[in-house]
């Protein structure tokens, strides 16, 4: 092991017995905000220095079997124990490798998943409501919660667009690389004559802000407009201005929320929204300078990028991206999508790697 990297690692578990001395003073929920900062922190660095205590167990025990090669009653034993141990070694250190790569401070996050009709008409808008349908069955299946923000449903169903927040752990984690233009090619039902269309929506994951003052909002800046909502929702809801628009004026950035008949709800919603697409903007900003250098295998984010395509008559599924196609399109669409994520995650972190390799 490089002595950069043991230097690393003995900080680190300097770091973990300050974090556990600071989560054990009985004060330390009052501010929540801290707190689950220094949950979040304890928990990386904890798998990090667990690794740690294993390589140097391992170690260890060469260190003693080497030892025990003077002995002739136990060399047999020893020449047995020094193998194992050095393979345990290098199986641990090649784990330490990838748990010390660079991590997305956004991992733990919650997110705002926000889908939009493109091409296609009425079809795309019912593609629209079948990846929303995807992705909440997957979450499902994570045992996330999803809460709809706002929908603007189409007359033949679907979704022209629909927002929701995903609340989970490692959400943004699982769903980050979801972001960029998805394309189905199937027949539609109004089809008479069997043809394929083409249609494409446009899916934007943004990773939640733990607090609205973690984006710098002037409310100088802000224009909000209340009216009333439209859509289903019984009497109530269009009798009263509960609807809530919110206009972003430096960066020309708009939010609606209607989806609740209180109008300071929305209006929570729809801020919270907003900080979340300003971050995302600033994010991507940053990226794009880094991406003149060093351009992503997962994508650069851009939204009007094409990510993947759904064929619907060849069932199959394909993401450009990783050259990747799975022939399971009906499970992928019932939100099976963890051999996806997982190829998305491995092919990120080989890049990284590749990185660290280089530096």
């Amino acid at each position: 092991m490089k002595p950069s990297i043991r230097s690393k690692l003995e900080q680190l578990t300097g770091r973990l017995t300050e974090l556990d001395q600071l989560l054990g003073q009985q004060d330390v929920a009052r501010d929540m905000d801290n707190y689950r900062k220094l949950t979040r922190e304890h928990a990386e660095i904890g798998q990090v220095v667990a690794l740690y205590a294993e390589f140097r167990k391992a170690e260890d025990g060469l260190s003693e079997a080497q030892e025990m090669l003077v002995d002739p009653e136990m060399k047999a034993l020893a020449e047995d124990e020094i193998p194992r141990c050095r393979g345990e070694m290098t199986r641990v250190e090649e784990a330490l490798q990838k748990a010390l790569l660079p991590r997305d401070p956004n991992d733990e996050r919650n997110l705002f998943l926000e889908i939009r009709a493109g091409t296609g008409g009425d079809e795309s808008a019912l593609f629209a409501g079948d990846l929303f349908r995807m992705y909440t069955r997957y979450a499902e299946r994570q045992r996330w919660q999803v809460e709809v923000i706002s929908a603007s449903e189409s007359e033949l169903g679907g979704y022209r667009e629909v927002i929701a927040r995903v609340l989970g752990n490692g959400a943004y984690s699982k769903l980050k690389f979801e972001s960029g233009g998805h394309r189905v090619q199937r027949v539609p039902e109004t089809e008479t004559q069997g043809r394929i269309h083409t249609s494409a929506c446009t899916v934007a994951v943004l990773p939640e802000a733990d607090e609205l003052a973690e984006v710098d909002i002037n409310p100088a800046e802000l224009r909000i407009d209340t009216f009333r909502a439209s859509g289903a929702g019984g009497q109530h809801i269009n009798k009263t201005d509960s609807a809530v628009r919110i206009t972003h004026l430096p960066t020309g950035i708009v939010v609606e929320c209607q989806d609740d008949r209180s109008q300071h709800r929305n209006k929570a919603q729809a801020l919270a929204v907003l900080a979340a697409r300003i971050k995302d903007k600033q994010t991507r900003e940053q990226q794009a300078k880094i991406a003149s250098t060093r351009k992503s295998l997962i994508g650069s984010g851009d939204r009007s990028e094409r990510i993947r395509t759904y064929n619907f008559p060849q069932g199959r599924m394909t993401d450009h991206r990783i050259n990747l196609t799975l022939y399971k399109l009906d499970s992928i669409m019932d939100g099976d999508l963890e051999e996806l994520v997982s190829a998305l995650t491995a092919e990120h972190q080989a890049e990284l790697l590749a990185a660290l390799s280089e530096t």
